[in-house]
């Protein structure tokens, strides 16, 4: 992140692209998670830095320990990071702690249009206070909770046979939820070629994230709200509805009667060594990894599938992942940085990224007619992002998820008292937070 002491030949002049250069190139560093997009935006980065003359370094942490690792580096006002993807639930700590540099009038002086991405993206990755327009990121990488499923065992003859035999109905896509759980219940056990597989690979992990950001996939189908939508961080009757009481005694009977053995603890990685070795014929999972999927000899090529999280009896929704790209407000190459998104805001920069494995949240990228059949997953994208919500964004956001994954996976994997009584104990804990943070 230091100045570099050697000049560029294209020093004090406009390069391609419209950057601006300085008298002297300088050395950014982004910071992300490790995983297979990040190869992706190095590869992407490459055309900026020779745009540009600055050179790009990359501080990529594993998922278990990158909300720790980045987090920590905004709350003690390190300079590791000039810019960085953050996850969507930060983006209120950072606006309100001035971690993130509000980026309107950037926006405004560059032509840079919220209105040219996804809105459910916008939202997501970009603003605070929600659905106003103050903006403290650029979506960066439109991501969502999806399914991947093994389309050549369900094409199999005989297994089309036994299952519509059982169901009454044909084997494919399902429909629902409770359809989904039919088909994992079907596959639990069977033999295929030999082998013993298992129906589903689902979010169960404890540590992180991961057992919230798979039982959210159930509980909003099922009726689950975060607040009432008349007043805000009213939350009785809504965390612990009736219905969503039920969508997360859903998620514990698949866990229970349709997942592998010994998987209690699984997040991303896990479920995609499940599927990717043949040990599942459906595994829950963000859409990054689709791409991998394609590309593997053992379950690409035609052999898998994709659908958006089928409804419940509430609806149809997905829980929200990706993220928006931010300048750290103490960077000490803040020009620079913010050089670096108008040059990754820019639709052909987008559309490269799209064919590298990036997932572009620009609609002129996403709703251009060829996008749908770009890839085997590409559809499915659409449909899901169309149909997301996410957790809370708000400071506290780590105070809220550790309690809720504490609740969920106590009761979801322990087997420890009743669904009511866990969402009933998430909203005592949520009101002892926002009584805290002076919200109620």
């Amino acid at each position: 992140m230091k100045l570099k002491l050697m000049m560029t030949a294209a020093a004090g002049a406009l390069i391609a692209g419209g950057l601006s250069t300085a008298a002297t190139a300088e050395d950014l560093t982004l910071c992300w998670a490790a995983w297979d997009p990040a190869n992706a935006l190095i590869e992407l980065s490459k055309d900026f830095e020779a745009q540009s003359g600055n050179t790009m370094h990359f501080e990529f942490v594993p998922w278990p320990n990158f909300a720790d690792r980045m987090l920590n580096e905004l709350n003690s006002g390190g300079k590791l990071c000039d810019l960085l993807i953050g996850d969507s639930q930060w983006i209120g700590g950072a606006a309100e702690n001035g971690q993130y540099l509000k980026l309107n009038d950037f926006f405004d002086a560059n032509g840079i249009s919220m209105a040219d991405f996804i809105p459910a993206t916008v939202t997501g990755y970009a603003e605070w206070p929600k659905n106003t327009p103050n903006y403290y990121a650029l979506p960066a990488f439109g991501d969502v909770v999806g399914w991947t499923y093994r389309k050549d065992w369900f094409e199999r003859p005989e297994i089309q046979a036994e299952f519509k035999e059982k169901y009454g109905r044909d084997l494919g896509v399902p429909a629902s939820l409770e359809e989904l759980k039919d088909i994992a219940q079907f596959f639990q056990g069977r033999d295929i070629d030999g082998t013993t597989v298992y129906g589903a690979a689902i979010y169960t992990e404890r540590g992180s994230e991961g057992i919230t950001m798979g039982v959210t996939n159930a509980l909003y189908n099922y009726g689950f709200l975060y607040e009432n939508p008349e007043k805000p961080y009213d939350m009785q009757g809504f965390v612990n509805s009736p219905g969503a009481a039920g969508g997360l005694e859903f998620y514990k009977a698949l866990y229970d009667t349709a997942t592998p053995p010994g998987s209690s603890n699984w997040y991303m990685g896990e479920n995609i060594d499940a599927y990717r070795s043949g040990q599942v014929a459906m595994q829950m999972n963000f859409a990054f990894i689709w791409p991998g999927v394609e590309a593997d000899a053992n379950v690409g090529g035609g052999k898998s599938g994709y659908f958006p999280n089928p409804a419940g009896p509430a609806g149809q929704f997905a829980q929200l992942g990706g993220q928006g790209i931010s300048v750290v407000a103490n960077t000490e190459h803040q020009a620079a940085a913010l050089d670096y998104i108008k040059w990754f805001a820019q639709p052909d920069v987008q559309a490269k990224w799209w064919s590298l494995g990036g997932y572009s949240a620009l609609r002129a990228v996403v709703e251009d007619p060829g996008f749908a059949t770009s890839q085997p997953y590409a559809q499915t994208f659409l449909d899901s992002m169309a149909i997301v919500k996410d957790f809370w964004a708000e400071p506290a956001y780590a105070d809220l998820l550790l309690p809720m994954q504490e609740r969920i996976h106590n009761y979801v994997i322990a087997g420890e008292g009743t669904a009511q009584e866990a969402l009933d104990g998430i909203v005592s804990d949520w009101t002892e937070v926002f009584e805290d943070e002076g919200k109620l």
